[in-house]
This record gives C-alpha cells, structure tokens and sequence, in this order.
C-alpha cells in the first residue's frame, strides 16, 4: 500500500514516516500543501493523510480542490483537537475520516487500514488504455487474449501511465514516485524500463504505445 503524507511539521512526518513504513506501507511525505495537491495529482496512491494547517494551501483547500477535479483516493484528515467546525467541513468535502491531534499511532493504524479496506471493497482492480488492461492486483497486462505478468517495477511505471493518461510524466518524476527520494537508480534506469515495457505493449499487440515528448517527459497515446 502507497500512502501520501502531507504534514508540515517535520517531527510529527519523521515519527509518523517511521512507523507507517515499519507497518510495510510505502510513503511520500510532503510538507505543504501545493505539494500535497501535485503529488496527489498523479494518482498514484492507495490512501492520503492530510493536516488541515499547512502553508501555502490549507488541508480543506487541497481536500476540496482534488474532490472537484474527480479524485477518489480516500483520504484521512488530520485536524486539531479543538477545531470541531474543520472536522465537519472536511467530510463534507469528501474526507473518509478524521483524526484529532494528538492522537494515539495504534489508533491512526486501525483507522488506516478501516478506511483502506473500503477502498477495496469499492474500486476496480482493473485499468484499461485502448485495448491494454492492467490488472492492479495480479500486475497482469494484457491485450485480447494475450498477458504478461509485468514484474513489480515494470508494473509501478505502467500503472503511473495508465492513471494519467492526459499527462506527460517526466522522468524524473517516475525515478522519484517508483524508485523513490533516496535511491541510487539513476534516469537512465526509468529509460530501460519504459523499454521493456514499449517491447511488451508491441509483443501483445496494443493499440496503444508510450510516446516520448522532448524535455517534457512520457505519456500512453493511441497508435
């Protein structure tokens, strides 16, 4: 599972980092809220904790602008005690939960994985482009009635495209979101890989392909 954290204060996303990851979940921290918006954007996550007080844009103002552009990831509020009027505008706003400061870790687990497990209960497994389906749980891409099953990385880059079909991506944002902030992969890796996967789109005979625009970066389009 895939969690973007946005929290500002970088004590409470260092602890917070920590024990979602020793929990196996992967996890994006940001720390204010126009980054929360732009790695939100990307579609790439099972679930988002989202502090209300940030700066640059405020939780609600991130929370409402992801809900109105169509995003649907499931997404746990974290507010201040006190602060009961916030809590209500954020499920009114399409929060899944909310949280009040301070808060027990043992308590924001169970609350992460109630509100992961309706995500699954509620969304497709499957992701489609022209005639290409990938299939979220088993990574089996597949066209007619020929698959594969990618590997885990080729799967991670396919998935990027397949949820951002209007969007150029760039490279660099592919190393960061699949391999992440502190691995030693370099650029040329995520060309290698949008190899392989270019290789397996023709071998299945795909109506679409990964088309490369000149510093601007990588986007699925129809053949």
């Amino acid at each position: 599972m895939k969690l973007l954290l946005a929290e500002d204060e970088i004590d409470m996303s260092d602890a917070l980092v920590d024990i979602l990851t020793f929990h196996k979940y992967i996890v994006d921290a940001v720390y204010d809220g126009e980054e929360a918006l732009d790695y939100a954007r990307l579609g790439n996550y099972d679930g988002i904790i989202l502090d209300i007080m940030m700066p640059k844009k405020d939780g609600l103002t991130v929370l409402k602008e992801l809900r109105s552009e169509g995003c649907q990831i499931p997404v746990l509020m974290l507010t201040a005690k006190s602060e009961t009027e916030d809590k209500v505008t954020g499920l009114d706003l399409g929060a899944d939960d909310y949280l009040a400061k301070p808060f027990a870790m043992d308590e924001l687990l169970a609350r992460l994985r109630a509100m992961l497990r309706r995500r699954e209960k509620t969304i497709s497994s499957e992701l489609t482009s022209g005639n290409v389906s990938l299939n979220q749980q088993t990574f089996e891409l597949k066209v007619n009635d020929k698959s594969v099953i990618l590997p885990k990385l080729e799967f991670q880059v396919m998935e990027m495209f397949m949820l951002n079909q209007e969007m150029y991506i760039s490279a660099d944002t592919i190393l960061e979101k699949v391999w992440g902030y502190d691995s030693d992969a370099e650029i040329s890796t995520v060309w290698v890989y949008i190899s392989y996967l270019r290789k397996k789109l023709s071998q299945l005979g795909a109506d679409v392909e990964i088309q490369a625009k000149r510093n601007i970066g990588y986007r699925l389009e129809k053949i």
